[in-house]
Parts: C-alpha cells; structure tokens; sequence
C-alpha cells in the first residue's frame, strides 16, 4: 500500500504568541502569555482575549481581517520554503479552513440595513473579498486547486488533510495549507452565553480550569511530493504521513462523552500513515481548557496512546482560535519536531484527577520521531494529524 506523504517545506505562523514563528518560539521559550482585555469591539464583557497586535483593523480596506493575518502567515509559510516566486501556478493549490472570516465581522452594516433599509456597500465589498484561499491564491499566483473549508474548530486541520489528498492523487505538487480565523463579537458573546470562557487566563487540562479564551491568528504550511521537493533541491525535516477525521454527530456543541469520534479520527490517522502509537512523541491536544472538552480528550488520549507520549496545548500561548487552530497547532507540532523541543503547556499546574495523564510543566526535549495534533469541533466533528520527522538522509535534496 502506497502512504500518502507531504513534505513540509515551510511554516507561516500569526497569533498572539508573536508575529511570525522566531517571534512564537521566544513566547514558548519563555512562556510568555500575551491575554488582555478584547480591544477590537465595544463589549461590556470582560473575559480575556488573546489579540493579534500590530494588525491594522481598517473597516475600509480590501478583504478582511482575516485575509491579513491569511496572507501574512502564506507570505511567510512561502519564504521559508524557498520557493519564492518560481511557482508553477497550476500545480500550486491553496486549502485554508476558517469559521469567523468574512461572514460575521459586519455587524455595522445590518444594524444600519435593518434602521434605515441601506448601508454603504463597503461591507458587502468586503464580504466579496472575504474568501481566504481566493484571496491567498490570487496574492501568490496560485491557480491550482482552491478551497475554503468552512467545518467550526476542525477547519484548519481538515484543510490540511484534504490539502495532502491533492498531493496524493497527483493533483498538485505543493498546497499552501492551514487556517485563519479573527475575532468577533459574535463568537465571543456567544461563547459566554455557553458558559465555557474563562474569567482569567486559560488552564488547558489542569484541575482548576474554567474554561477558554479566544483568540485569533493564522497558521499557514507549505506542502510537497516529496518527488517536487527533491527536484527543487529542497531540504525538509518533517512530513505529513496521515489524516484523519470522524464525526460523531452527538451534540450540537458538546464532545461526545466515550470519546469514540475522536478515537476514531486518531486511529484512522495512524493507520494511513503506518506509524505505530509508541512511536508517537507527543500530541499538541486540542485542549480548550473547558471541562468537558479536556476530559474526554485527555481520556480518550491516554486510551489510544496510554501514557507514553508528552501531552500539550498551545491554546495557553494563543487562545482558542476557531478555525485557525488546527493550522496553527499544525505549525507548532511540526516545529517542534524540527527545533527538537516542546514548550511547557502554559496555564498547566495540577493533574485533574478526573484525567487520567498530566500535561507538560516545563520546556521538553522530542526524543521520538512522530506527534499528532488533534481538533474536536462543534456537531461533532474530530480531526486529526500525524507527522513524522525525516531520518538525515532524508532530508537532504
């Protein structure tokens, strides 16, 4: 059986744990936690948010905000791989999962609609532009395969999966793949009206969470045939060896209490990619800090893997966000098996009797060549990823 395979050549990464990924690594490193009051809409709420700053939020310019932090993270992404502007555009598609995007940040617009039956159109421009992989392929000349996955907090990881499909079949040498999402009221009060944010700065697994904080950013891979890769004379140290995704359809907003989708979706994963659970070094969860969310995923986590691998989640160093998630938390796995170390997994003090595994309190070396990266997502739907990181003589062109 051949296993699929992508080669990741370059990391683009946004969020409030810094700028790009040298600026992520120093928050890591340092376990430095960017939170603050939301600043980007008028809210008498007064959770902790986790914003992007220096991220111009002008109502008058083309797309929206979260084309900017899209674009900022492929621009990078797009770099680090060396590829420059020697694409070959129709073999290059574009796949990027979001939730927020251009459908929920003109709230201006309707209130103005539904008072006086017009508004300026700029919205509606805007929301014209609003497409985050139209947007990134038209800035990088992109004119392979394009789509935008729409699929709640599993968006950024699904896009990545079905971004390594393309290359399996033949579709595409390179995908630039991942998420972006930004912030928005309506997300935000609607998560308060579920009870599940948090009052202070998240605690992703730990016994006394009270749930999350949102946030928002981009994270961006670029994606290979190895085949690709290895003409170009490019160097890789990690690939992409599996996916998977199972929708257990339990609840509207609620995981699944046995766990059994996201099992389903971890399995999976691992079966396409023919690597054993052992040898799995860690799994960047996908950790909200709420407590059913980390209880079934901690649970479920310790059945497939038991208590062999590290266990973390970024969302401490970025907030939950949405869509964004899974291409980010992609960026920093396959970061940290590239770099060689994990980060403490912030906000993490005290094992939750009720969670059978503990995540990491402090900076970690990767001693095992593999991770997995996890979303769960509302009605149900799980995701998950697994990379691999090259032996030396793989990676060399």
């Amino acid at each position: 059986m051949n296993r699929p395979s992508a080669i990741i050549t370059g990391l683009g990464a946004v969020s409030a744990a810094g700028a790009n990924v040298p600026e992520t690594l120093e928050s890591f490193a340092l376990g430095r936690r960017s939170a603050g009051p939301v600043t980007l809409f008028p809210t008498a709420l007064a959770c902790p948010v986790f914003e992007c700053r220096g991220v111009p939020a002008d109502p008058a310019a083309p797309g929206t905000r979260s084309v900017t932090l899209a674009l900022r993270a492929a621009g990078e992404a797009i770099a680090d791989s060396g590829m420059g502007n020697a694409l070959p555009s129709d073999r290059v598609g574009v796949c990027l999962g979001t939730t927020v995007a251009c459908q929920l940040n003109d709230l201006d617009f309707y209130t103005a609609f539904r008072a006086r039956g017009s508004a300026p159109m700029a919205a509606v421009d805007r929301f014209l532009k609003g497409n985050l992989a139209e947007a990134v392929a038209r800035q990088v000349g992109a004119a392979g395969p394009c789509l935008t996955v729409v699929n709640a907090c599993s968006s950024g990881t699904d896009a990545i999966g079905i971004a390594l499909s393309w290359i399996a079949s033949g579709a595409c040498d390179a995908v630039l793949a991942g998420g972006a999402d930004e912030l928005s009221r309506i997300p935000y009060d609607g998560f308060h009206a579920l009870s599940v944010m948090s009052p202070a700065l998240c605690r992703p697994f730990d016994r006394d969470r009270q749930g999350l904080n949102l946030g928002e950013g981009a994270g961006v891979l670029v994606m290979e045939a190895p085949r690709f890769a290895s003409a170009r004379g490019r160097r890789a140290a990690v690939e992409l060896r599996g996916y998977g995704a199972a929708c257990d359809a339990y609840h509207l907003t609620a995981p699944r209490p046995d766990g059994s989708g996201l099992e389903a979706a971890i399995r999976i994963a691992l079966q396409q990619s023919d690597i054993d659970p052992a040898a799995v070094d860690f799994v960047n969860a996908h950790g909200t800090a709420t407590r059913d969310n980390d209880k079934v995923e901690g649970s479920t986590l310790f059945r497939v893997f038991g208590a062999g691998p590290s266990v973390l989640s970024t969302k401490g160093y970025t907030g939950h966000a949405l869509g964004a998630a899974g291409g980010l938390e992609a960026a920093f796995a396959v970061l940290a098996l590239r770099e060689g170390w994990l980060p403490a997994s912030a906000g993490f003090e005290n094992q939750d009797p009720e969670i059978p595994l503990a995540a990491l309190r402090e900076r970690t070396p990767v001693r095992r060549p593999c991770a997995v990266s996890t979303s769960l997502a509302f009605g149900g739907n799980n995701a998950a990823l697994v990379f691999r990181r090259r032996a030396a003589r793989e990676g060399q062109p």
